[in-house]
């Protein structure tokens, strides 16, 4: 299962990747906006963040109009990593070196055609651990002073 969720500026590539998610043969549970009336992209971003956050899905996927906005809402999320992906490359070193749980994107600034590439890769590419995880425990440390849960 892959939340996904968008603002109106990020429907029509959300549709697009929805699409190309299913025809893969994932699951996709799509938490709106489903119209072209302005929203605000919080709302969408809390949405999927959420789901990730508690654990009830492991993957999400969020598109506003640059990505920067959701961006910033998702990483407000305990345990949740939001990567921004502008390219394939980008889109593979969110899994591989950061485990990024959910990926984000630019309806407006990428085509659907490089939206599914990225898509894929990310889906595709696996988190190789080792250096890196030294580095998500110091993010997670970091999450749980700020949250005054660490010491």
């Amino acid at each position: 299962m892959i939340v996904i969720g968008s603002d109106h500026g990020g429907l029509a590539l959300k549709e697009a990747v929805i699409g190309f998610l299913e025809m893969q043969g994932f699951k996709v549970d799509d938490v709106g906006t489903s119209n072209q009336e302005s929203v605000d992209y919080p709302d969408f971003g809390e949405k999927v963040a959420r789901l990730v956050s508690r654990g009830e899905v492991s993957r999400g996927i969020l598109i506003c109009g640059t990505g920067i906005g959701m961006s910033i809402v998702a990483n407000k999320f305990p345990g949740v990593r939001a990567a921004l992906a502008t390219d394939e490359f980008m889109a593979r070193m969110a899994k591989e070196h950061n485990n990024a749980n959910i990926v984000v994107l630019g309806g407006r600034v990428i085509t659907p055609e490089s939206a599914q590439r990225m898509v894929a890769a990310w889906l595709e590419a696996a988190y190789e651990g080792g250096r890196h995880q030294q580095r998500l425990d110091k993010i997670t440390r970091i999450e749980q002073e700020v949250a005054g849960l660490g010491s």
